[in-house]
């Protein structure tokens, strides 16, 4: 009843190409992983800015020290600018930490890295413990 496909489809590759760069599952692991710690990072140095505490100085350095591990060794960019300071922004930055963390901790455990998944779960605890103390704060004001 129906005529048989002659031709190839064209959703068919027509073979290789040895010219488009391909990575392997772990190097696209390792990319995100390395981009949602530095956005954790920026966010825990802007942080930094607002609040200097010596537990964000310790969780930025570990931070940094995986982000260097994860991309071969360059050291992650770094920014000392903060915004304006004002208690809303400093809940918000705990907040958005706590999401990233959580990112980070989710691609971790999929690539079965252990001392980057604890690494993210302690941020998560910290940022949830400080941004809940924050809305505190901000209630009985």
């Amino acid at each position: 009843m129906y005529e048989p496909i002659r031709s190839k489809s064209v959703h068919t590759m027509a073979g290789p190409t040895p010219d488009i760069p391909h990575r392997s599952r772990e190097e696209e692991l390792d990319i995100q992983l390395a981009g949602h710690f530095s956005a954790l990072l920026a966010v825990t140095d802007e942080l930094r800015a607002l609040a200097p505490s010596a537990d964000l100085d310790g969780a930025a350095e570990r931070l940094a020290e995986q982000v260097a591990r994860l991309r071969g060794g360059r050291p992650p960019v770094r920014s000392s600018v903060a915004a304006a300071i004002h208690e809303p922004h400093l809940a918000a930055l705990h907040q958005r930490a706590h999401a990233l963390a959580g990112r980070a901790l989710v691609v971790a455990a999929s690539r079965a890295d252990t001392a980057a998944a604890i690494l993210a779960a302690r941020r998560m605890d910290a940022h949830a413990a400080a941004a809940s103390a924050e809305q505190r704060a901000l209630a009985t004001h």
